[in-house]
């Protein structure tokens, strides 16, 4: 009988993630690798891609209690998600998703292994009690650290939540058969609140390099990314949220409106809005926002750019490692990062060559150090250049889809055979 794997994630395709791509080449891997392979997740609500939902369309399941679609046949089990503006709608939402994940997670039948990525948390323990009843293993991904994440964001203050919270963190940690992070600081940082440490396991994200890699023939709208050979171009592609710290580009823009260096901001995100008024307010037309551009076209949107740009929140830094940073490396372009010393983009980009790292605390040093950089750049490219071919190299050595998707099978494998 072929082994069978539940992936359980809170994203999965057709919804335009970067989790969700993760996790649709984990599944593909595990179906080359002759599992049985089944997707338990929502319909697509954090970023809906017209063209995505044509190509995987989901059918409506006792009268839409449940939606399946198929994604290079494997079956895909969809449980209705919104992004609802009404807190108690989201988390009525919220509370549905999570009593019928348990319905028909327990519902699939000779289920080996159980994967699931965070956030959020609670899918930890929701897979726990499946994989107890159903007598499969557990496997649990910190793709963010949770409640850590909600802590330092500022958005979690309650002591008891809190306190509950780490208590289930810690249980999840403690029950699961294996728990995968993506870093060595956040291995770090979790590592001591394991009984067993043995149980936790690095693997890092990776990246599609049949996809992503060097371009050079741009062929994109001349409308919204005009040749100009004579301009340092700056580009930033991905979610416009809290986790971004926009105040050092606005003021580095505005410094710099009198030279040949604009900047371009891709994407969609609760911050938008309030980086249109400032852009009109400070009559920024060095910067340019653009909307969310298909995934397919991101090779030819991160090599029209010089540099990409990744300004890391302070208060959100120590959770997170953003994976277009693997993409980015993957088209051989530099990186211009904003982040704190110990911080796992830092950690992980200082050894590489391929970024220029700014650590500064205050904001006046922060900008003073990036402008300074964008002006030496501006003047001699060649570094740039350089730069990106040290990324590159790195990405082709240890961190392609190939390479990573399979050390997931191989840890499933292990765990089976215990």
């Amino acid at each position: 009988m072929k082994k069978k794997i539940l992936i359980h994630s809170i994203v999965f395709s057709p919804d335009g993630v970067s989790t969700a791509y993760l996790y649709n080449d984990i599944a593909i891997k595990f179906k080359e690798s002759g599992y049985d392979v089944v997707v338990l997740t929502t319909t697509p609500h954090y970023n809906l891609v017209a063209e995505e939902l044509v190509k995987q369309p989901l059918h409506a399941k006792l009268w839409g209690i449940y939606y399946v679609s198929e994604f290079h046949n494997i079956p895909v089990i969809h449980i209705p998600q919104k992004k609802f503006k009404s807190a108690l709608l989201r988390m009525l939402g919220f509370i549905y998703w999570h009593f019928l994940s348990i319905i028909i997670g327990l519902l699939q039948k000779n289920i080996n292994i159980i994967l699931s990525p965070s956030p959020p948390l609670t899918i930890g323990f929701i897979n726990l009690l499946i994989g107890k009843i159903k007598s499969a293993k557990v496997v649990y991904n910190v793709q963010e650290i949770y409640p850590d994440f909600l802590i330092n964001q500022g958005n979690l203050k309650f002591k008891p939540v809190i306190n509950f919270l780490k208590w289930l963190e810690r249980f999840i940690y403690n029950r699961s058969d294996a728990v995968v992070t993506i870093d060595k600081v956040f291995y770090n940082t979790i590592v001591e609140r394991f009984i067993n440490p043995d149980k936790l396991h690095v693997i890092p994200n990776f990246v599609d390099t049949g996809l992503f890699k060097p371009v050079f023939n741009h062929n994109l709208d001349e409308v919204l990314f005009p040749l100009k050979d004579d301009v340092l171009k700056i580009m930033y592609a991905g979610n416009l949220g809290h986790a971004q710290d926009w105040e050092p580009l606005l003021f580095v823009a505005k410094a710099l409106s009198s030279h040949n260096i604009e900047f371009w901001i891709i994407g969609e995100g609760v911050m938008k809005d309030y980086l249109i008024d400032q852009i009109i307010k400070n009559q920024l037309s060095n910067v340019h926002i653009i909307p969310y551009q298909p995934r397919e076209h991101m090779p030819a949107l991160i090599s029209y750019a010089d540099l990409q740009f990744i300004f890391m929140s302070p208060e959100m830094e120590g959770q997170g490692f953003p994976s277009k940073v693997y993409t980015i490396m993957a088209c051989a372009k530099p990186l211009l990062i904003t982040s704190g010393i110990n911080t796992p983009i830092s950690k992980f980009l200082s050894k590489v060559g391929c970024a220029c790292i700014i650590n500064q605390p205050e904001f006046t040093d922060k900008c003073n150090d990036i402008i300074a950089f964008l002006i030496k750049v501006r003047n001699d490219a060649s570094q740039l250049t350089s730069m990106g071919e040290k990324g590159l190299h790195l990405i082709e050595r240890s961190y392609s889809k190939e390479i990573v998707t399979s050390q997931y099978v191989d840890l499933a494998n292990h765990l089976i055979r215990k």
